[in-house]
């Protein structure tokens, strides 16, 4: 296995002139490049865009596909989970970049709770005593499968779940299909208990720590977390080597913490686990309640296959069978599995790498762009191709300095560390900086930036039409813009002026939980975008997920990776300069009016009262599309507006925040309870009548009318 010096890498490779840059830009390929920035078109958030349209058009020459590849090498050449000696070496090879290209750059380290496996076991015996497993076993390609340089590593921890508990226990197995919280219904429908047992579970549909939390809810005595073949394996295609499928020894490992709960340092929710914090001010372990109390442990379905096929008990629904070649049975007889896992919990140092380059008109108002940088192994996909993007990006914002540029509000660049553990190092930060983040323009977020050629991103509506207009100007890999490939792969047809009806445009997610934007939009309200470009991703939170992976399956040519740096930069170039704040809140109003339309029909049973809700979604469409039309055309006091349209994402916070989650605050998304990743619209009321607890859900209501009706009151004041 090689090995790279960063140091070395650093000083000989980037130290470039922009006049190089843009002589070295003309030679390349076309394709590669941007078209000319004829005519001028008009984008939202700006009187006159000819000026912005100059520095895109300098600012698309400079990210390299070349580059980025180098980075992603360099940041994948070790394995590095969070606080570790390879981690820090990340931090300043970052630092190192963030430097280069002219930012104030500081690493910024925090105090904070992480396990790593002491010693892990995991046996299996059938109803007669015979061993039928022991694990878990080493992340290896078999004979028949190939071989992997990146797996021989002595760094590499052996496969398991942050925020686990230690345990050492003996039960029968059950297996749950995935885990949701209707696999755990069924499962007792069919008169199956989990009580005392051990119980087997699937990757996939939900969150792996919401699979746990029921679990534990239920009483559980541990969980084991395979990875099926029907869902990630050799069913669907060729495995590691000869395709991106995940071998037969192959584990996603990751984080059970319960982030659905709170995010970030498990002993310090809701404000910042510093340096100097003392230990009397963090929550005890019995006082944590975003981990759970039981043990939990990854497997690769070469490990749960023999367990499975020795269950007897009932044989499953015909949709849980998965992809190995017998009938999965549900268990609670046939086998019994022994957990014994020694988990090394302490107080862990990481380092999060913040870069600035300061605002000239309104410097209070910072607009954040961040990755994290930690992963699982090597995380060439998740997320180091974030990383070499993000570098790249920045790098387009050097050649912008040494040009003179400066841009009106604060860039804030990061790269956040142990997001892979629970969303920690963005949590705390954001936790330490929350009274200037109530200023913030908008959080960018990328952590996946590459797996394949799919663009796919998600935002707060406001957001939606900005990155449609971004993606207008970026070169797809694939031919025309980003837009226009977007467009193609949604099967979306052009807008027909003929037609007379609203054309259908590209689709952009719901931002839900899972990744750094959670602290920023769902707990301190700052406007929130996530981008990646998506493909076929099995090898996800594996060994595999490796530089060699990513070469063959992902980005072959880095040309993705260039994208995704171009449409990161533009969103921070476009919010840091624009005249007025680029949120269109028509769209806000629109997607919530469809949003309680869904609810009050999944509520028509418990006689619920949404007048005043409706009436107050009524009031924020009328007065976003008054602002609409004002900031079409305003030519007054601009600071005075765009604070104004800013504070409008934070008066939809609920003070109190969700029922049980306080952490949660935001009132029109949040990561479900019971889903953890999927975003979940109008939570306090979904949830309540998803529980179909009424009372909860009128409470809810409420507090989401008196958001609106703030929203509105900030629209109207602003619009006078």
């Amino acid at each position: 296995m090689s090995t790279h010096s960063t140091t070395t890498f650093a000083s000989a490779n980037f130290r470039v002139s922009l006049a190089l840059i843009l002589s070295t830009a003309c030679m390349t390929v076309a394709a590669q490049q941007p078209a000319a920035p004829s005519p001028v078109p008009t984008i939202f958030g700006y009187r006159d865009f000819t000026a912005q349209q100059k520095l895109d058009a300098a600012f698309l020459a400079v990210p390299s596909a070349e580059l980025a590849g180098r980075h992603l090498k360099i940041l994948t050449a070790e394995p590095h989970w969070a606080s570790s000696p390879e981690d820090a070496k990340t931090a300043q090879y970052v630092a190192a970049q963030f430097r280069q290209a002219g930012l104030q750059t500081e690493i910024v380290p925090f105090r904070v709770l992480l396990n790593k496996p002491k010693s892990l076991l995991i046996e299996a015996f059938d109803s007669k005593g015979a061993l039928l497993m022991t694990g878990p076993s080493p992340e290896r390609l078999s004979t028949a499968e190939g071989s992997d340089t990146f797996q021989d590593d002595s760094r590499i921890l052996p496969p398991y779940n942050g925020s686990s508990a230690s345990g050492d226990v003996t039960a029968e197995a059950v297996y749950a299909n995935y885990g949701t919280l209707a696999d755990f219904d069924r499962l007792a429908q069919l008169g199956v208990s989990i009580k005392g047992k051990i119980v087997l579970v699937r990757y996939g549909e939900n969150f792996r720590g919401v699979k746990v939390y029921i679990a534990q809810q239920r009483g559980a005595l541990g969980v084991l977390i395979f990875s099926d073949p029907g869902d990630t394996g050799y069913t669907r295609g060729d495995t590691y080597p000869k395709g991106p499928f995940l071998p037969e020894n192959g584990v996603q490992r990751g984080s059970v913490q319960f982030i659905f709960r709170y995010s970030g340092d498990a002993e310090t929710p809701g404000f910042a686990s510093t340096m100097d914090l003392p230990d009397s001010a963090r929550l005890t372990a019995a006082q944590i309640t975003s981990q759970p109390s039981i043990p939990v442990n990854p497997l690769s379905w070469h490990d749960a296959a023999p367990i499975l096929h020795a269950m007897g008990g009932p044989e499953a629904p015909h949709e849980w069978q998965g992809g190995l070649p017998f009938p999965y049975h549900l268990g609670g007889s046939g086998v019994k599995v022994h957990m014994r896992l020694e988990q090394d919990y302490a107080r862990r140092i990481i380092w999060d790498v913040i870069g600035k380059i300061s605002g000239t008109e309104a410097p209070d108002q910072w607009v954040v762009a961040g990755n994290h940088r930690d992963a699982w192994v090597y995380g060439a996909a998740d997320p180091c191709s974030g990383t070499a993007a993000m570098l790249e990006a920045v790098h387009g914002l050097g050649a912008l300095l040494q040009q003179g540029w400066r841009p009106k509000r604060t860039i804030v660049i990061a790269s956040w560390d142990a997001e892979e553990e629970g969303l920690v190092g963005s949590t705390e930060w954001s936790e330490l900086n929350a009274a200037q983040l109530a200023n913030a323009a908008a959080y960018f977020n990328t952590d996946i930036a590459v797996s394949g050629p799919r663009f796919a991103p998600k935002s707060v509506p406001s957001l939606q039409e900005f990155i449609r207009q971004i993606t207008r100007e970026v070169p797809s890999p694939a031919g025309g813009t980003v837009y226009d490939q977007w467009r193609t792969d949604q099967n979306v047809s052009a807008p027909s002026p003929a037609s007379g009806s609203p054309a259908k445009d590209v689709h952009v997610g719901d931002l839900g939980g899972g990744s750094d934007y959670t602290p920023f939009l769902q707990h301190l309200g700052v406007p929130a975008t996530d981008i990646s470009s998506d493909g076929t991703y099995p090898v996800y939170h594996s060994v595999f997920d490796n530089y060699n992976w990513f070469i063959r399956n992902a980005d072959p040519t880095f040309a993705y990776e260039q994208q995704q740096a171009r449409i990161f930069g533009l969103e921070v170039l476009h919010m840091a300069d624009a005249d007025i704040l680029p949120y269109d809140y028509t769209v806000y109003a629109a997607a919530i009016h469809g949003y309680l339309g869904r609810a009050q029909h999944n509520a028509e049973s418990m006689k619920l009262d949404f007048t005043a809700a409706k009436a107050a979604s009524a009031r924020f469409t009328a007065a976003a599309a008054v602002m609409h039309a004002r900031q079409l055309t305003f030519t007054g006091n601009l600071a005075a507006l765009n604070r104004h349209l800013r504070d409008v994402e934070s008066a939809l916070l609920a003070p109190a925040g969700l029922p049980g989650r306080p952490f949660f605050r935001h009132t029109i998304f949040a990561p479900g309870e019971y889903t953890g990743y999927a975003a979940v619209v109008i939570p306090g009321v979904t949830e309540a009548i998803s529980a179909n607890d009424a009372p909860r859900a009128q409470v809810q209501l409420l507090s989401l009318t008196s958001a609106l009706n703030r929203a509105s009151a900030i629209l109207e004041s602003a619009a006078r």
